[in-house]
């Protein structure tokens, strides 16, 4: 136990030694760049090692394992996203857990989770997610389309839009680096068209094999599961 917890601390500090090393080099304030912990399959000791080691800011995957997980976030007042491809059926279950959902990636999931949080008179902050290498295998709203989709979601009182989101193709080397670039052109474009309910804070991009390359390009969040906690145990 006392090796993890030393492990997960190391981990951290390595993350946010990182996000000072590279935002110096740039220009940029270190203090801008949401670190967060992707707690898929953790447990929620391992949870509390990281709030203790200075992370405030988790990711689940599956509306079930956050549910499982919701009162270690709500004993330390901490907000958890959902950051997982999300169906329409679990949409219900989430008014109550958390209100950022990051993986938005249809008019349709968009309109059922207006939908549920109107009934439970909330307002639901998403991020669009956007596939930008054009992968089949992926989800995301095509890049070409992005606007248009965010312009119609707009409209919608229970849903607030507060940014984009994307998981880039695995490349070699820095060659990720074209993907974040293209999306932090769009956010910018985007950001600059001023539409009513569309506040372009967020560029939810980088995990814990790139988030180096996605701060370089722009990313404000960051999205670091094994770079925090290790390896994932997929038997629980």
């Amino acid at each position: 136990m006392m090796g993890n917890t030393y492990n997960i601390k190391d981990n951290v500090d390595r993350v946010k030694y990182d996000v000072f090393e590279i935002c110096s080099k740039l220009g940029r304030n270190p203090e801008d760049i949401q670190i967060m912990g992707v707690s898929k399959t953790k447990t929620v000791d391992e949870i509390e090692q990281a709030i203790k080691s200075g992370i405030t800011l988790f990711g689940e995957n599956k509306v079930q394992e956050l549910l499982q997980k919701t009162e270690i976030f709500k004993k330390y007042n901490l907000p958890c996203h959902l950051i997982g491809n999300l169906q329409t059926n679990k949409v219900k279950y989430l008014p109550p857990l958390t209100n950022y959902i990051q993986s938005v990636d249809s008019i349709k999931l968009a309109k059922e989770i207006d939908k549920q949080y109107q009934k439970n008179n909330a307002v639901a902050n998403i991020l669009v997610e956007v596939n930008v290498g054009d992968e089949k295998s992926k989800g995301g709203i095509d890049i070409s389309k992005t606007f248009e989709i965010i312009h119609e979601i707009s409209e919608y009182k229970g849903l607030s839009v507060k940014g984009l989101m994307c998981i880039p193709p695995i490349c070699e080397g820095d060659k990720v680096r074209h993907y974040f670039a293209q999306m932090y052109k769009l956010f910018i474009d985007i950001q600059s068209k001023n539409v009513d309910n569309v506040n372009m804070d967020i560029l939810s991009m980088g995990m814990s094999s790139d988030y180096r390359y996605a701060l370089m390009e722009g990313s404000n969040l960051i999205r670091v599961g094994q770079g925090i906690f290790g390896q994932r145990n997929y038997n629980i």
